[in-house]
């Protein structure tokens, strides 16, 4: 079924299509939720209500962009509500801050956090770098985990989080080289 069928069987409420979708995009919602949210938990409350809002608001769709770009956006705002709803609950709690994190020691990267795809000899770097990634500002996290973890290319991150593509560059960008700031002491220290 082509995507413009789709959307028309969706929007006519079609349950076969809807299932459809669900079944091709379910594992897509989940990794991107789970990876910008390291919570199984979290990643799975999102994932359920990203699609309760697609299903719920599909017929408001005008087709201006792919349906996948559609849901990773519903995606993202859903975990971006989730994270700043975090923040409010943290505000009068004790947490890292990015800026104390470019002169706090290695240790002090918050390291529990294990992605499932990643082997076990690499699960402690993986552990440390997903701590320093959880560190970034929201857009800059965001923007680095589409891309370098999902592999979404840089149009449709652009399309997504409703930016130009020098935006989401200039993101990733600043989002690498704060990570190499962070994670120098790391590595200086464990690498040697």
């Amino acid at each position: 079924m082509d995507e413009l069928n789709e959307i028309e069987a969706l929007q006519n409420g079609s349950q076969k299509a809807f299932s459809l979708l669900t079944s091709n995009y379910s594992a897509k919602v989940y990794n991107l939720s789970f990876s910008i949210l390291q919570n199984q938990e979290d990643a799975e409350d999102v994932t359920q209500e990203v699609f309760t809002t697609v299903f719920l608001s599909i017929n408001q769709f005008k087709g201006d962009s792919k349906l996948s770009t559609w849901i990773y956006r519903i995606t993202v705002n859903k975990c971006q509500e989730l994270i700043r709803k975090r923040s409010r609950k943290k505000r009068f709690g004790i947490f890292t801050t990015y800026d104390k994190m470019e002169t706090a020691p290695s240790s002090s990267i918050k390291a529990n956090f294990v992605h499932p795809g990643i082997e076990l000899e690499n699960q402690e770097r993986s552990a440390i770098l997903f701590g320093a990634i959880n560190c970034l500002p929201e857009n800059q996290k965001i923007a680095f985990t589409m891309h370098k973890i999902e592999g979404i290319p840089y149009e449709e991150i652009a399309s997504i989080m409703e930016t130009s593509l020098s935006s989401v560059e200039s993101l990733i960008f600043r989002a690498r080289q704060n990570l190499k700031q962070a994670l120098a002491s790391y590595y200086e220290e464990n690498e040697r």
